[in-house]
């Protein structure tokens, strides 16, 4: 969630909370990221979401204009531990990061071992954690080519990668530096955007939801195009670009991770 104001999303994270081994097949850990103070605050356990007593709190209690929430289906590797569950988190030119992803990659773990410019170790096995070390490589890469350009300035670096992951596999991601929501839809997300008015001023209230499938409560969540990469800021779509993975791999559509 991207939003112009902390909100409570206390339905939404509860809904989503009972796709974690309930009402969806996803029971191998959950984790939940948010912005808050200036940084990030991560909570997460390798346990069934839906029995999770501490994530039941969180859904109460979590305030923030940004928020990625992961429930996870172990692929690869098919082992639910603390450092295989999603979101995970990492400082990269002077920024923290948070990553989410769905479906399944295994060729980038080879594919960042062999990276001359890698900026960070996986602490944990899957193929998602090596991925989003992937990018953030060549995030550094770019800013260190251009220090004076804007974070904008990554976006279509951002894309790029994303596109030539893709083509090795399944590649549906979320992540954020604390002020953008990046969002990589290969084949299953969907967004709501909404605005709505604050009750004491009657100021424009901007958000925006992703989720692999539309969450209950709404029936205008969109589609995201094969291959779309959507950034926000504050709740509102700033950057769009449609990429176009050759997809070598076609009998990955059913599995996630």
């Amino acid at each position: 969630m991207s939003a112009s104001q902390a909100v409570t999303a206390r339905g939404t994270l509860s809904d989503f909370r009972l796709r974690g081994g309930l009402a969806a097949d996803n029971p191998d850990g959950w984790g939940l990221a948010w912005w808050e103070n200036g940084v990030f605050r991560l909570s997460k356990e390798p346990l069934p979401a839906h029995q999770s007593v501490l994530f039941a709190c969180l859904c109460k209690t979590t305030r923030s204009n940004l928020i990625v929430a992961h429930v996870r289906k172990a692929r690869f590797p098919p082992v639910n531990t603390m450092d295989n569950t999603h979101p995970f988190q990492r400082v990269c030119c002077g920024k923290e990061w948070v990553f989410a992803h769905n479906g399944l990659v295994p060729d980038i773990v080879e594919m960042e071992r062999a990276n001359n410019g890698s900026v960070c170790q996986p602490a944990g096995e899957t193929d998602s954690e090596y991925a989003f070390c992937h990018l953030l490589s060549h995030i550094s890469q770019n800013i260190l080519a251009s220090p004076a350009a804007n974070a904008n300035f990554s976006f279509p670096i951002v894309a790029m990668i994303s596109e030539l992951i893709a083509s090795h596999g399944k590649f549906n991601f979320l992540m954020s530096d604390g002020e953008h929501l990046i969002a990589y839809g290969h084949d299953r997300l969907h967004y709501l955007e909404q605005r709505d008015s604050y009750p004491q001023d009657g100021t424009p209230a901007d958000s925006a939801m992703i989720a692999t499938e539309p969450l209950s409560g709404n029936k205008n969540w969109t589609a995201f195009e094969a291959g779309e990469l959507r950034i926000y800021r504050f709740g509102r779509v700033v950057w769009r670009i449609l990429t176009r993975p050759s997809n070598q791999i076609s009998d990955l559509g059913r599995m996630s991770t």
